[in-house]
């Protein structure tokens, strides 16, 4: 019988404590709590795009900032999802999804390559909020994701205009990115997709 894909991690520091468990078979169930209402939407889409379930109970200090919530839900989801993969046998390991958005798209490119790297491509109209939640913190989030995840991440908004619709359009595109990548490919050998014979 193969191994759950699954992984709980939690992370405590003085600025967050976090709980989290994913489920990369999953049927894209979640149920977050992060305090900013906006992220906890961005990462449902993220999950039901991406068929992954997901529990997540984040505490931070958003009254000083919502900074380093953001940040450290990345680094949580990230290591989750690199101890759910485990050797990564059998898995597809490169991603893409292009996702529109009404008048805005975004492009999602990934490897699972051990090499965390994040190239980020995107140039809101305005700096801005929605609500209380700033633009500029997705980019900090992928950022931290990709570099607990060990995984490269490219992400790019050609055009666009309502800030809501780019934003959306990003965590549905990472969904479905990862959604592909960590697939199996039943062709494949059962080892990691990598000449070197691990990632």
């Amino acid at each position: 019988m193969s191994r759950a894909r699954k992984a709980a991690i939690e992370r405590n520091t003085r600025e967050t404590r976090i709980s989290l468990e994913l489920n990369l078979d999953g049927s894209g169930d979640y149920r977050v709590k992060t305090g900013m209402p906006f992220f906890d939407h961005m990462l449902c889409l993220m999950c039901r795009h991406g068929l992954m379930d997901m529990k997540l109970k984040a505490k931070g200090d958003v009254e000083v900032d919502y900074h380093h919530t953001v940040e450290d839900v990345g680094i949580t989801l990230g290591k989750a999802l690199k101890d759910a993969l485990g050797a990564m046998k059998g898995i597809k390991r490169y991603g893409f999804a292009s996702v529109p958005m009404d008048e805005s798209i975004a492009q999602v490119s990934l490897d699972i390559s051990g090499r965390p790297y994040l190239h980020y491509k995107v140039s809101f109209p305005q700096k801005g909020k929605i609500k209380d939640f700033e633009a500029d913190l997705v980019e900090d989030f992928l950022l931290a994701f990709a570099s607990n995840a060990g995984v490269t991440l490219h992400v790019q908004v050609p055009y666009g205009r309502n800030l809501h619709h780019m934003i959306e359009a990003i965590f549905k595109a990472l969904g479905r990115a990862l959604m592909d990548a960590v697939s199996i490919e039943p062709r494949a050998k059962k080892e990691p997709p990598s000449t070197k014979g691990r990632i």
